[in-house]
Order: structure tokens, then sequence, then C-alpha cells
């Protein structure tokens, strides 16, 4: 791993660089961390933003000043954090792909000269790192998508994504947590939130958790839908292990 850089970013931010290499290593080291910072309660520390190879921090400079924020990362990321594995959430998300539901599926099938069918299993045969949340609320950047159905993106992008759209947008997939303009090749649906506003914890997901693509048909698809209209519904979550 490389050097980690520690800088000061603006008057009350403090900006942590691991590298410049989108890595499950790296940022299964800066999850913890950011876990170890919750865990310590550290006086002072307003949010933390992680992204794909770096930590922002952002503190109250009338509680804690830099120095000794800086002197507080310094000693953290010298922890020695290897040992045992991790243990992680895996979130089971249902989508129904194809159809009125994913109408770019063909040309993501096409694209990779695969049939639907193939792929949809490839699609939900992996579990998928939240390497972070951003672009909208609730959306997670993800990591691990097989490269047989890497797909370009929309040559004009559509005015409107329907909040639940599952798409690929080159190397990457993802949900779309709500209503917006967007260029991914849409291949499914969820009917879970992942995000809510009107929820205790309106963000679902963190980063460092990991989601796995279920396939659901239409009918599963709409009953699991009543149920999140009602609150009645929770996603199965399981434990894994890196």
């Amino acid at each position: 791993m490389q050097d980690i850089k520690i800088v000061a970013a603006g008057d009350s931010s403090i900006l942590i660089e691991f590298g410049n290499e989108i890595d499950p290593e790296i940022n299964g080291r800066i999850t913890t961390i950011v876990q170890l910072m919750k865990d310590q309660h550290i006086e002072g520390v307003v949010d933390m933003i992680p992204a794909f190879c770096s930590l922002l921090i952002n503190y109250d400079p009338r509680i804690v000043s830099y120095e000794k924020m800086y002197k507080r990362m310094k000693a953290l990321v010298n922890i020695d954090l290897k040992g045992g594995g991790k243990r992680t959430k895996v979130f089971e998300i249902p989508v129904c792909y194809g159809g009125e539901y994913g109408p770019d599926i063909g040309t993501i099938a096409e694209h990779a000269g695969l049939t639907e069918d193939e792929v949809v299993k490839i699609h939900s045969s992996r579990d998928y790192l939240i390497y972070m949340l951003g672009f909208l609320p609730g959306f997670c950047y993800l990591g691990g998508l097989d490269e047989r159905i890497h797909t370009p993106r929309l040559a004009n992008p559509r005015v409107k994504i329907s909040a639940g759209s599952v798409g690929i947008g080159g190397s990457q997939t993802g949900i779309y947590p709500l209503d917006s303009p967007g260029g991914w090749q849409l291949m499914g649906m969820t009917p879970v939130k992942t995000y809510d506003p009107e929820r205790k914890n309106p963000i679902l997901l963190e980063a460092g958790d990991y989601i796995r693509f279920i396939p659901v048909d239409e009918g599963e698809y709409k009953r699991i839908k009543e149920l999140v209209e009602r609150n009645e519904y929770e996603c199965t979550v399981r434990e894994g292990e890196v």
C-alpha cells in the first residue's frame, strides 16, 4: 500500500489520502478507520466522508484544532489493522430484470454477445462492495462488475430515470435512489428504497457494505413493493467476511 498522506482541506476539514487507485484493500482500510473513529467518538468530529481511496473528515475548529486532529489521525492510520477476517454486511436487493423494468437489457446483452438470461445470471452472481456514496443521496458506487457485461453509457442520457432503477454505466453498476436524469443502461428495477427521507435512517446502505442482487419475477416485485409502501419490508442481510 502506498504512503498515506494527511493534509488540510480548508479551515475545518482534514483529508487522508490512501493512494490513487480503486482497490478493495485500500477501501477496506478506509472503512475500518471510519468504524474505529465511530467507536472512539472523537471529540469535535462533525462528519466523515469516505471515497474510493480517501477519507474527508469535517471537524469543528472551535472544539479541536487542526494540530490535534492531525496528530490523532496520524496515530489512527498507523495502527496495525491486519489480522483476522473482517465481518461485513451483505444486503440482498431484489431486482425484476428486463421488460418495462429494464428496457436496455437487450442492448447490454447484444454488446456482450450474450443472452439476456446470461446477463442476469452474471449480474446477480456476486457480492458488490460499496466503495462510497455520492452523486445523489444513497447512490452507491459499487465495485466488482464482471468485465463481460461492461456497457457504455447512453449516447443521449434520459431526462428522467425512476428511483429504484438498476443499471450499468461503463464498468460500474448501481441503483438510482431518486428520480433523476441519467445515462446508464437500465437492466432492471428494485422495489427497495435505498433512500427514504421519512425513514429513521434515510440512507439504507453504507460504504463498506456489500450488495447482492437477487432476481425476482414481476409478481414478487409487486408483492415486495406493497410491503415497502407499508413500511413492512426489510432486506435480508447476511454476514460476509473479507
